[in-house]
């Protein structure tokens, strides 16, 4: 072999070894952005069901609520009931009561 083919040879070498490098610089590149948007999305599809979650607790929550208030509306409302009936029963008996108190003021006076 002449010099001048071993230089080729050579330089062949370093062609096809520069050319794998740059290949595989290459797939590095694309595996890493690969990489970079799969965490990416799953940053995304994580936060996503986070949110959902959230959204279903709070949900739930406010119609929790929902139906305590109106449990505690309408034992209020039937208490006031019960409070107005009694009031009126009494205010019979008050004015009787007073009444017959005038009556024993006035017969004691007279």
């Amino acid at each position: 072999m002449s010099r001048t083919d071993i230089l080729t040879e050579i330089k062949q070498a370093e062609a096809e070894a520069d050319a794998k490098v740059a290949q595989a610089e290459d797939a590095q590149k694309a595996a890493l952005a690969d990489a970079r948007r799969d965490s990416v999305k799953k940053i995304q599809d994580a936060e996503a069901q986070m949110r959902s979650s959230y959204e279903s607790a709070v949900a739930a929550e406010k119609d929790k609520l929902a139906a305590e208030h109106e449990a505690k509306l309408v034992t209020g409302r039937t208490e006031a009931d019960n409070i107005d009936a009694s009031s009126k029963a009494k205010k019979g008996e008050a004015k009787e009561f007073l009444k017959n108190e005038v009556e024993r003021i006035l017969n004691v006076s007279a």
